[in-house]
C-alpha cells in the first residue's frame, strides 16, 4: 500500500471487520452505519472491493461455506490490514487536529467532531 488517502470505500470495509470477520450483507450494512447512513454499498461495488483487498493481502477470508447452494465467505482484517488501517486512522486523526487550529473552524467545534474535548485540542 502507498501512502496516499485510502477512499472511503475500502476505510469502511476495513473498519467493519476490524472488531470481528464478517460476511458481504454484514459488511455492507456494519459500513452504512459506520458512515451514519451516509454511504450504502452496492453488491457489486463491494465485492469487487473485497477482492481486491484480498489481492493486496489486507483482508483473508475467515471461513467459506456453502449456504442453500451458494458459497458464503466472512472475511476478516489481515495483519498488513490492520496496520495500514490504524495509520489511516492516525492520519485521519492528525488532519483533523489540524483543522481544529485553524481560526475559522475554532477548536470547540472542530472538537465536536471529533468527540473530543476542547480543551485537549488547544493544550
Amino acid at each position: 500500500m502507498n501512502d496516499q488517502a485510502l477512499r472511503e470505500p475500502t476505510l469502511l470495509i476495513l473498519t467493519a471487520i476490524a472488531d470481528a470477520p464478517r460476511h458481504g450483507y454484514a459488511i455492507a450494512q456494519e459500513a452504512e452505519k459506520i458512515s451514519e447512513g451516509r454511504t450504502k454499498m452496492r453488491t457489486g461495488t463491494l465485492y469487487g472491493a473485497l477482492e481486491r483487498l484480498l489481492e493486496q493481502q489486507l483482508i483473508s477470508v475467515h471461513e467459506a461455506q456453502v449456504v442453500d447452494g451458494r458459497m458464503r465467505r466472512s472475511y476478516a482484517l489481515a495483519p498488513h490490514g490492520r496496520e495500514v488501517l490504524a495509520a489511516e486512522a492516525d492520519r485521519i486523526a492528525r488532519t483533523a487536529r489540524k483543522g481544529a487550529r485553524r481560526p475559522r473552524l475554532g477548536a470547540t467545534a472542530a472538537a465536536g467532531l471529533l468527540g473530543i474535548s476542547d480543551r485537549t485540542v488547544t493544550a
